[in-house]
């Protein structure tokens, strides 16, 4: 586990609100301090932290890696975000595209060419966490000249009929 600032903090509320809980059942403040200090790591880890989880569309992010892509598309989410930001696909060929990411899962839609254009690339990163999240990542890299000009994020909602 990595302790960071924000879980100091969420930390020291669920203990200040299970410590003033814990004192309107019993007054006496040292035996109200222990209780606290023992029931904090346990409300934190099986009451607020899956709440949270729940709740927030909190991700983890992990750098690329061409074989995670391969064998977990459900979770290619988590590599998008090094994708975007640090350009990695920028300039690079076709064939070096299809090295890391494979074979395109579809095509997008060219206005000019009113068709599905064999420059524009799109793969699906599957669905970031969340309770009330139903739409699906995707990517798309665009193509002039056999060489990725643009990485282009954005979502589909997906219907469940």
């Amino acid at each position: 586990m990595i302790v960071t600032p924000l879980f100091i903090v969420f930390l020291v509320v669920i203990f200040i609100v299970v410590w003033l809980f814990i004192n309107t059942i019993d007054k006496r403040k040292w035996l109200t301090f222990i209780v606290s200090l023992v029931l904090t790591p346990i409300v934190y880890f099986y009451l607020f932290y899956p709440m949270l989880n729940i709740f927030s569309s909190y991700h983890h992010k992990k750098y690329f890696d061409a074989e995670a892509w391969e064998e977990k598309p459900q979770l290619r989410y988590e590599m998008a975000n090094q994708i975007l930001t640090d350009s990695l696909l920028i300039g690079k060929n076709k064939d070096e595209v299809e090295t890391q990411l494979g074979k395109p899962e579809w095509f997008g839609w060219d206005e000019n060419l009113k068709a599905n254009s064999e420059q524009k690339w799109n793969y699906n990163l599957g669905f970031k966490p969340g309770a009330f999240n139903n739409m699906q990542e995707c990517i798309e890299l665009q193509f002039i000249n056999n060489t990725v000009t643009s990485v282009r994020p954005y979502q589909l909602e997906k219907t469940f009929e």
